[in-house]
């Protein structure tokens, strides 16, 4: 469980990192949400960090045009 402002942290970066994804695209946003996720629960607070781990998720993310 997580502070609520780490929690509205989590949500600003990935709302960030899914600027350009659309709403619609929810396995990408959950699969980039997921990595997020994982990193802070294993530490990883930063703001930086965190869009960096989301950036590379993005870019490894499934989507239905693969």
């Amino acid at each position: 469980m997580f502070y609520s402002a780490t929690t509205a942290l989590l949500r600003a970066v990935l709302d960030e990192v899914c600027a350009d994804v659309s709403r619609y695209e929810t396995g990408a946003r959950s699969f980039v949400a997921s990595r997020i996720l994982e990193a802070a629960t294993n530490g990883d607070t930063s703001r930086e960090r965190l869009k960096q781990v989301g950036c590379e998720a993005l870019h490894d993310a499934p989507t239905m045009w693969r």
